[in-house]
């Protein structure tokens, strides 16, 4: 039997080998670089990593719940920390002895009932025949950019190319984007720049990072309430934390709580209430030297910033074999493509406090399944046929999620670990 191929050694590729380890599957891990982290990697040449990024999660609510990250790791913890722990967990679970490093991903196409993995590492290119392939090469890679009219003839850059705040000296700087890395990188900026404006065009909910001394998504949790009820008590709550956006000058949201991902960030509303950040609306167009925005006036940059997210990308295999339709591939659980048995996407998920322990167990499920196509392919395939039945199906616990490109892929935390645990049952192994 040929192997499995894993693509990428980020958290979502380590864990992923290593449940199919457990399952006694022949596994081959892929990565570009010269070592694990994926993204948190800074020096990983598919990385968009910064100096400054940390966690916008507390530690707590994002390890593996197996493998907890030390005492002594800051509550946010820094890149070089979260590196420093993926080593580690690859390290505890021997999973560096099925990586094969400095190996890119090229081409990945069917042949028979497998698939043809085609990668370069060095100046040599090979090919693999793998019985499944899974996806784990991580959301955070390909700059979504915008388009803007006009002709700008100073510097643009995407956040996907910041390093350090060095690039800020002396310079009036435009942001585009009050996303949580548009807001990390003004921060950024204002001890460096002479000036620093942001283009926020929608309104967003904004949360400090600690609460009476506690990591703020470590605070309730322990009382299920109804949805639309805790929507209401939760934007109350960050209503007498934060005050109103327009309160800064920002737009209100005109959307509930958690309908989009809110921006943790303790000194981001500081920096604008002290001026440091002047806040601008939409961009009408761009001039030689700045941009006229929607209300009419204009102002002149050094440096605008593109803090505009990323797109899913996939750039190896053909979209049609990901059942792609619209923003993002339409897949049961995120997951399984009911017109293909063997291929996997991990990790294209998003939701308020899943953590990477809410993505090992969609590895822990992935693992199940193959395990079971091969040990009992009936059972294997009523599971396909209960994915072509659902593969509609969000699974967003009634939530309205705003219909936006980054949360295409957004679930309701609960509803899809009862999901994954439901399936993990009826797969014939106890969740």
């Amino acid at each position: 039997m040929n192997p499995c191929v894993v693509i990428g050694a980020g958290p979502m590729g380590l864990c992923t080998v290593r449940r199919l380890k457990e399952q006694n599957l022949d596994v081959i891990g892929l990565e570009a670089h010269t070592d694990v982290g994926g993204l948190w990697d800074i020096d990983s040449p598919t990385s968009t990593m910064y100096d400054s990024a940390h966690l916008i999660s507390s530690k707590r609510m994002t390890e593996y719940s197996d493998f907890p990250m030390a005492d002594h790791v800051a509550t946010y913890p820094k890149h070089d920390e979260l590196k420093a722990y993926f080593q580690d967990y690859a390290r505890h679970f021997g999973l560096y002895e099925h990586y094969r490093f400095n190996s890119t991903v090229e081409r990945i196409e069917p042949q028979d009932d497998q698939w043809l993995v085609t990668y370069r590492q060095h100046d040599d290119v090979h090919t693999l025949l793998a019985s499944s392939v899974l996806l784990a090469n991580g959301t955070l890679h390909n700059p979504n950019r915008l388009t803007l009219k006009g002709d700008y003839r100073g510097e643009m850059m995407h956040s996907c190319d910041y390093r350090s705040a060095d690039i800020f000296a002396g310079k009036r700087v435009l942001i585009i984007g009050c996303g949580n890395s548009g807001c990390d990188i003004a921060v950024d900026a204002v001890h460096r720049a002479k000036s620093v404006d942001m283009v926020v065009r929608r309104g967003y909910y904004f949360l400090p990072k600690f609460v009476a001394g506690r990591p703020i998504d470590t605070l309730g949790g322990k009382i299920k309430l109804p949805m639309r009820l805790k929507q209401v008590i939760d934007g109350l709550l960050v209503r007498l934390l934060t005050g109103k956006p327009s309160h800064y000058g920002l737009p209100d949201p005109d959307y509930r709580m958690y309908e989009s991902h809110p921006v943790i960030n303790t000194l981001f509303l500081h920096h604008i209430g002290h001026g440091d950040i002047k806040v601008r609306p939409a961009i009408e167009q761009l001039t030689d030297s700045g941009a006229t925005f929607k209300d009419g006036e204009s102002a002149d940059y050094d440096l605008i910033l593109q803090a505009t997210g990323y797109k899913l990308h996939y750039p190896f295999i053909e979209a049609k074999h990901l059942n792609w339709n619209g923003h993002a591939p339409q897949l049961y659980l995120n997951i399984f493509n009911p017109q293909q048995h063997n291929l996997f996407v991990m990790g294209m998920v998003e939701a308020a406090g899943l953590g990477w322990q809410g993505r090992d167990e969609q590895a822990q499920l992935v693992a199940a399944v193959i395990r079971q196509q091969r040990d009992n392919p009936q059972r294997a395939r009523t599971f396909f046929q209960r994915a072509q039945e659902h593969v509609q199906q969000r699974i967003d616990g009634g939530m309205h999620y705003l219909d936006l490109e980054r949360m295409a892929y957004y679930v309701h935390k609960d509803t899809y670990l009862k999901a994954l645990a439901q399936e993990m049952k009826l797969i014939g192994h106890e969740a």
